[in-house]
């Protein structure tokens, strides 16, 4: 469970809606037909905007965004330095037995490629086409709650504006001016808390996770092709160093003691 997620969405739903309640009834902020208009036209429109597979996929996509972990840099470089090491000693085919012993799917598949003599061209042409492929198909996730926080206040003024209309069609009823006004303008404030609320944030955390993971395959192909080329495995360790927050760096040192 990723606590920063959880923790920020808690606090900015509980102090607005707090924020609400100290001001009033939240009844009063409640209005059925603004929800429809919003939250309905937001989500009608997205759908226009995608394919049926991308919108699928956006679903599973919000789970990441509350539980996903952040790949170990670290261990991946040990992993890759002890890699180093061994086929330094015994050469690239005595890594065919580390393979099935990963669970990195993309560092296996970046091992299996040295160990069958793959041109190291080659090797890096393929890898970096599919952390493309991967940068591509996470940026087209994203853009459905990128449009989600974009379309969301529009149709929240188009509420205010059929309030708006309606009100101004009912003025011989001057008692009802300031509720019809009220709720002319809740739109607008569901309009706002779906894009700022939940929308743009998820987008924000999906392009953060998406640089974390693209990090870490570059990291990969780094030490990968660094193994192929047999570099000394502590040229092989200050290559990967720099994929390091500096707060890790000292910790690499620290834990091959």
């Amino acid at each position: 469970m990723d606590l920063t997620t959880v923790v920020g969405m808690l606090i900015s739903w509980i102090l607005v809606i707090g924020g609400m309640a100290s001001g009033g009834s939240l009844g009063a902020y409640i209005d059925i037909p603004s929800l429809l208009i919003t939250i309905g036209g937001t989500v009608g429109a997205v759908i226009v905007s995608f394919p049926g597979d991308k919108l699928k996929a956006a679903g599973g996509v919000i789970k990441s965004a509350f539980v996903s972990k952040e790949p170990n840099l670290l261990g991946m470089v040990q992993t890759i330095v002890s890699f180093a090491e061994k086929a330094r000693r015994e050469g690239l085919l005595a890594l065919e037995s580390d393979v099935s012993e990963l669970d990195n799917e993309f560092m296996k598949k970046s091992i299996q490629l040295v160990v069958d003599g793959t041109d190291p061209e080659l090797v890096k042409a393929i890898l970096d086409t599919e952390i493309g492929v991967r940068e591509d198909r996470h940026l087209s996730n994203k853009a459905v709650f990128d449009t989600m926080a974009e379309l969301a206040p529009a149709y929240g003024m188009i509420g205010t504006l059929i309030g708006l209309i309606a009100m101004l069609g009912n003025l011989q009823d001057v008692s009802a001016l300031g509720p019809g006004m009220a709720v002319a303008l809740i739109t607008t404030m569901y309009g706002s808390m779906v894009a700022n609320m939940f929308a743009g944030p998820i987008s924000k955390k999906l392009a953060a996770r998406s640089a974390q993971q693209i990090a870490a395959m570059e990291l990969m192909v780094e030490g990968i092709l660094a193994i192929q080329a047999g570099e000394n495995p502590r040229i092989v360790e200050e290559k990967l160093k720099v994929f390091l927050p500096p707060r890790l760096r000292g910790t690499l040192g620290q834990k091959e003691e």
